[in-house]
């Protein structure tokens, strides 16, 4: 017998939906009106444009995730819910940090960092660098400190949720 645990911590769900106006107020609205807090959302559609997938990520203990999921299932708008938690996934996060009030030696360290971390400088002008990170949270995490660290007030931060998809191989990732 499985036995829950009462420990906080990050987990995934991957959510099939039908493709129609207002399912994902629905499904939101499913979390608001339980206190479940979102951390991420995202949603796009799938190669069928009747059918959407969300990833949607929560902190929450065993019991209450049980919980989300079971009423997940319930909704009539989705067609499959899979806790993707535990499993071997790719997952990337699309973050834009905009460098503002640059000087010479600040574009020069921001691209510095960008060929370090391997993510795109995607615009520029004489005092704005506008930086392009799709990795995992964890690394956007990472890269967001030592920005902070480096150019402290004057970043700009936009994040969009993870997505993800299950691995087609069993080998580590």
């Amino acid at each position: 017998m499985k036995t829950q645990s009462s420990e906080l911590k990050k987990r995934w769900v991957s959510i099939f939906v039908e493709n129609q106006i207002g399912v994902l107020a629905r499904i939101s609205g499913l979390f608001s009106s339980k206190a479940y807090n979102i951390s991420t959302l995202t949603v796009g559609k799938t190669q069928d444009p009747t059918v959407s997938r969300m990833t949607i990520s929560v902190i929450s203990d065993d019991k209450t995730y049980e919980q989300i999921k079971k009423q997940l299932n319930r909704s009539v708008e989705v067609i499959k819910v899979i806790d993707i938690t535990d499993l071997s996934i790719h997952m990337k996060e699309l973050m834009f940090v905009k460098i503002n009030s640059c000087s010479d030696k600040d574009k020069i360290e921001a691209f510095r960092i960008a060929d370090v971390y391997g993510i795109k400088v995607a615009d520029y002008d004489k005092k704005t660098v506008l930086l392009e990170c799709t990795q995992t949270e964890d690394k956007n995490d990472s890269l967001l400190n030592l920005l902070s660290d480096t150019f402290g007030y004057r970043l700009e931060v936009v994040r969009g949720g993870a997505v993800a998809v299950e691995s087609v191989s069993f080998a580590e990732r």
